[in-house]
């Protein structure tokens, strides 16, 4: 049998770039979800789909509400060729589901966040594994300790070892910052790097540490697929 082999750029391409983009509440993480310039599919698990009311991005909104719901998605987007991009805001909404409906089912909470860890992570490696498509997940944010017992701002997850692992999982994980510009201005970014204060990192090492919050942009910068769509 003959063994196979892949340049490093051709399997970014068919890999798909593979992201965790998080931040507080209004900074921007559901508009966010409305530039990747192609066909894409938002799993929103959050009420707040007023910001994108008006957006004429190519996006089709799935409302879940339970994990079945979620899980049914999946199945679906598994056989689907249809979207390019697939967006879960947000993630932390989802597992927070997840857990209500495990302590639901048991008194012993340990029980209860161990069988969240292991759903959700099973969940969220289904999705990022999907092949040929992008897939991208919001999540809010916390301030966690770490290792050196320093406070960094990082994805929230329910449950201290479901948030430390979620960064492992992604090749780019990104908070959405809003920072004033010299003129006093409000600019939003994604900050790709870590600073001591934030949780980020970017594995193609492309990108630069602050950056545009522009999907197709990141997507062609990381992967060389440029989408032959506008961004809205």
């Amino acid at each position: 049998m003959s063994i196979q082999f892949k340049t490093a750029a051709d399997a970014a391409k068919e890999s798909g770039l593979k992201a965790v983009i998080y931040g507080g509440a209004g900074v921007g993480k559901t508009v966010f979800c409305t530039t990747s310039g192609d066909r894409s599919i938002l799993l929103s698990a959050e009420a707040g789909l007023l910001s994108i009311r008006n957006t004429k991005a190519d996006i089709a909104i799935h409302e879940v509400r339970t994990l079945e719901d979620v899980g049914a998605a999946y199945e679906y987007l598994k056989n689907d060729t249809e979207f390019k991009t697939i967006l879960i805001d947000s993630i932390t909404e989802v597992a927070e589901v997840c857990l209500a409906e495990q302590l639901k089912q048991t008194a012993d909470a340990r029980k209860a966040y161990g069988e969240l860890i292991q759903r959700m992570t099973n969940l969220i490696k289904a999705f990022r594994d999907l092949p040929g498509r992008d897939v991208v997940m919001t999540a809010k944010v916390e301030r966690v300790l770490d290792d050196s017992n320093h406070l960094l701002y990082a994805p929230a997850m329910p449950g201290a070892k479901l948030g430390v692992a979620l960064p492992y999982l992604f090749d780019l994980v990104c908070p959405l910052r809003v920072e004033k510009d010299k003129d006093g201005e409000l600019q939003r970014w994604l900050q790709t790097g870590s600073d001591g204060s934030y949780v980020a990192k970017d594995r193609s090492g492309l990108l630069p540490m602050f950056t545009e919050p522009n999907l197709a942009a990141i997507k062609a910068q990381v992967t060389g697929v440029t989408s032959t769509k506008k961004a809205a």
